[in-house]
């Protein structure tokens, strides 16, 4: 293979650091790639949006490395309006978006009836080990209140307009999409139901998520107005509940179970968490008692999916933006999310959503 080629190949295979899942050739962002009279390799390319140029500077150079002695790189920012139309030619081309007839997005949304049963932690961590498993994968925080998941996964990074569309920041190869990005650490969200309902359709709608195999939405706890918007806009959507051992968690996440049935959204499966505590003599300690997780998948007639047990580096992991997969590789935890990940990839979603559809 002539250099030039080798060369042009190696520049338009690197990964975008702003899409993730798509290279620079895939999402024309290549403008010219040349051999200057030192040896070096010339790049210019283009950008929708600023920032992270740094990060593919050094990806470039990485590429090329093994080609030439060094690289000189352009990155040129498209203005606003080519930019939106660049975005929007991207758009049509990753087909039908979240929730829309003919999407090939799963959705599903992890609720709990009540607060403190981990329901976020389960959320931000099985996303992880569905990426992990090779599948494409975002994350919605529906917490509109209590927002979490950009601390747990370690984002920093705000998200990047380009055109009218909001492309989310990245951790783990998960897109993430909060209100922690639009609230300062000195604010309350004091908002009422039309707001809350606006703010969850601008986070599917005007978010460019591409073409996402999994959408985790992380539900905030109870059935109030926001579990009543996701309904609306993610009407196939499915579900799965997060309990604890304790009887108490679970008699209040048979509620959210309830909700789901009464808008025909399909609960596959239910996730105990705390299960078990493991000492330093090998024992596990049930802390929180025991059979609630089951008893509630016995009780809907679905699946135990997965128990994960208490363990002191997924907390503390929590806090420092270290998912488990990070912090405790290998561990009970981390064994866990990996088969719950892999029992949400076999749910496929029902065929028929209209109960008044019946083939004869």
């Amino acid at each position: 293979m002539a250099i030039h080629q080798e060369m042009q190949d190696a520049v338009a295979s690197i990964e975008s650091p702003l899409f993730v899942g798509r290279t620079l050739g895939e999402l024309g962002l290549v403008k010219e790639v040349s051999k200057t009279i030192t040896g070096k390799a010339k790049v210019a390319l283009r950008t929708p949006a600023p920032g992270r140029q740094d990060e593919l500077r050094e990806r470039l150079k990485e590429s090329l490395e093994p080609i030439v002695s060094g690289a000189d790189v352009d990155i040129e920012v498209m203005d606003q309006s080519v930019a939106e139309t660049w975005i929007n030619t991207l758009k049509d081309k990753a087909g039908p978006g979240i929730g829309e007839p003919g999407s090939a997005t799963r959705t599903v949304a992890v609720s709990s009836g009540k607060g403190g049963v981990g329901k976020s932690s389960i959320s931000a961590n099985m996303a992880i080990a569905l990426a992990r498993a090779g599948k494409r994968v975002g994350i919605v925080d529906g917490d509109i209140w209590g927002f979490s998941i950009p601390a747990m996964l370690g984002i920093v990074q705000p998200p990047v307009m380009v055109g009218d569309m909001i492309v989310p920041p990245v951790a783990h190869r998960v897109k993430v999409m909060s209100m922690d990005y639009f609230v300062g650490d000195d604010k309350a969200v004091i908002w009422r139901g039309p707001m809350l309902h606006k703010a969850i359709e601008q986070f599917l709608k005007d978010v460019f998520w591409d073409n996402l195999d999994f959408l985790i939405v992380d539900m905030p706890p109870g059935t109030g107005d926001i579990a009543i918007s996701m309904s609306q806009f993610l009407p196939r959507a499915q579900v799965i509940l997060v309990t604890t051992p304790q009887p108490t968690a679970q008699r209040v996440a048979r509620r959210a179970a309830l909700m789901a049935a009464e808008v025909d959204q399909e609960v596959i499966g239910v996730v105990e968490n705390m299960s078990w505590f493991t000492g330093d003599d090998g024992k596990h300690y049930e802390l929180f008692g025991a059979g609630g997780g089951q008893a509630l998948a016995d009780e809907l007639g679905v699946e135990l999916m997965a128990r994960i047990p208490l363990l002191p580096e997924m907390g503390r992991g929590a806090d420092a933006g270290r998912p488990v997969a990070i912090a405790a590789p290998g561990s009970e935890a981390a064994e866990g999310f990996e088969l719950l990940a892999a029992a949400v990839i076999e749910k496929r979603p029902r065929i028929r959503t209209n109960p008044a559809l019946i083939i004869k």
